[in-house]
């Protein structure tokens, strides 16, 4: 995992963590990006600081602190996934149908996960339609 400090439009900074460099790049240009303080899609990389050990028993210990972190944080992620899947009605590629149903009231309200495409998606943020994707786990790529 690679961990960013980034910042949007508005200067709200915040971290995003992606499994290769590349998946800023593609979820920011697919507009699934986006600002947690304000939603804003206008998000950029800060400079960072380089890990700088002088020793090497400090970095093998915070090298172990650091796997020990994100195996915890991973498992917190996984375990929020699994309990917003088995939450909610798998609606495939009717998701933007079915949000806009639910968003303008003409079907009942419940959670719906499914697939989107990056123009749909951006098109139901500009409705206000309230979504937001799920991560991607190792396990789903195998």
């Amino acid at each position: 995992m690679i961990r960013y400090s980034l910042i949007c439009d508005n200067a709200h900074e915040f971290e995003g963590w992606f499994s290769k460099s590349e998946d800023f790049d593609s979820q920011r240009a697919s507009g699934f990006l986006t600002c947690p303080t304000c939603n804003s899609d206008d998000i950029s990389k800060l400079l960072m600081a380089p890990a700088v050990s002088t020793a090497r028993k400090q970095e093998a210990r915070h090298a172990m602190v650091a796997g020990q972190a994100q195996q915890q944080m991973l498992a917190k992620v996984k375990e929020a996934v699994a309990a917003i899947r088995a939450s909610s009605e798998d609606v495939g590629e009717r998701f933007p149908e079915e949000a806009r149903k639910i968003h303008y009231g003409e079907t009942e309200a419940r959670g719906i996960i499914g697939q989107a495409s990056p123009g749909e998606v951006k098109s139901l943020l500009e409705e206000g339609v309230e979504i937001a994707p799920l991560p991607v786990l190792p396990e789903d790529a195998n």
